[in-house]
């Protein structure tokens, strides 16, 4: 009789160990999963933040190339190659707001890429120099506003 419960207590002992390992492996697979989907969310979003900044830049300088080259002479080769530049630049810059758009939770950082956004297309706008400068300060402004609100995400 001693042998059996002997016997019992060896098999219960083994399934308990069993299931135990198999709960303590499950539980450490989902951590490493919400980890891995964490860090790449986390990097697409650094990747997309970073993109978006580089291409409102790029669209600032063309909205200030294509204001100079209309203040030449607004129905000139330069004007209309800079203007078709601008819109080039303005596409991509509308391409990566969706990026960020899809990309973020956060609805301020959002309304902060959409003011960055309205805020650089308003440079070309400007009727005079100091306008032009106003609203380029204020692109730029803008832009570091967004990338402010949006790096405590990345962390």
């Amino acid at each position: 009789m001693e042998a059996i419960w002997t016997s019992l207590v060896a098999v219960t002992g083994t399934l308990l160990g069993s299931v135990v390992t198999h709960v303590s492996q499950r539980l450490s697979s989902g951590r490493a999963e919400r980890f891995t989907r964490s860090e790449a969310l986390r990097q697409e979003r650094i990747a997309t933040y970073s993109a978006f900044a580089a291409a409102l830049e790029d669209y600032r300088h063309g909205q200030a190339d294509r204001w100079y080259r209309g203040q030449d002479d607004p129905r000139g080769p330069s004007f209309l190659a800079a203007r078709d530049e601008a819109h080039q630049l303005r596409t991509a810059a509308r391409q990566a707001l969706y990026r960020v758009r899809l990309l973020t939770d956060d609805p301020e950082v959002v309304q902060a890429a959409e003011r960055a956004y309205r805020c650089v297309w308003e440079v070309s706008n400007a009727v005079d120099r100091a306008g032009r400068d106003a609203r380029d300060a204020g692109a730029r402004r803008a832009i570091e506003a967004f990338v402010s609100l949006a790096s405590p995400l990345l962390r």
